[in-house]
């Protein structure tokens, strides 16, 4: 999972979006994550909010419950790169070069579907990057081993938590640096065996 967050938890700043709260540094360091990963996967109202383009080194899968995305952006997407994960039920429209996926009867769709869906493709180095629902199923599913996040020195209403977790997720520090400007770059890796404990 790579995120980025305020020392508030908001995983949004002024503008609605993370681009207000993130730094070169947070860029390159999402840059780099990406260059090792399969694909990315992220919510349809992060898609919506974000204004994703698809990413330059990794494909891109959207779970939506819906099969909304209002992405012009991703229209030019190469055929195969985005796919868009919808439940069985779902109607979907997406941008040309946008492949939809059917996985599950729905409502929702389970992180583990999601997985076994990416990996038929090969699609085994996955990086989550929210929005927080997304993020929160995948931890509490125990399906994350390293979590990344990326904390702006900045105080913000936070009317939601970047990360919204109704489980305890046991980790270990891998690696934390700061920066002159104050923001701080964690890395935490998920203990096996007790990555989710519900309660």
């Amino acid at each position: 999972m790579n995120m980025v967050a305020t020392l508030t938890g908001a995983a949004a700043g002024g503008d609605g979006t993370s681009d207000s709260i993130t730094s070169p540094t947070d860029r390159t360091v999402l840059g780099v994550i990406r260059r090792a990963a399969d694909v990315v996967v992220v919510g349809a109202a992060t898609v919506r909010a974000e204004g994703y383009v698809v990413p330059r080194t990794a494909s891109l899968a959207i779970v939506s419950r819906t099969g909304r995305i209002d992405g012009h952006r991703l229209a030019a997407a190469s055929v195969g790169r985005v796919v868009l994960l919808v439940p069985e039920s779902a109607a979907a429209s997406p941008p040309e070069g946008v492949e939809v996926v059917r996985v599950g009867p729905g409502p929702d769709i389970a992180p583990r579907e999601v997985l076994a869906s990416l990996a038929e493709r090969g699609w085994r180095r996955v990086v989550c990057e929210g929005g927080p629902a997304l993020a929160a199923q995948f931890a509490a599913a125990g399906l994350i081993d390293e979590y990344c996040v990326t904390v702006a020195p900045s105080l913000t209403p936070a009317e939601r938590p970047f990360l919204p977790l109704g489980t305890h997720v046991e980790t270990d520090v891998a690696g934390m640096i700061v920066d002159e400007a104050g923001f701080s770059y964690l890395r935490l890796r998920a203990r096996r065996g007790g990555a989710a404990n519900r309660r």
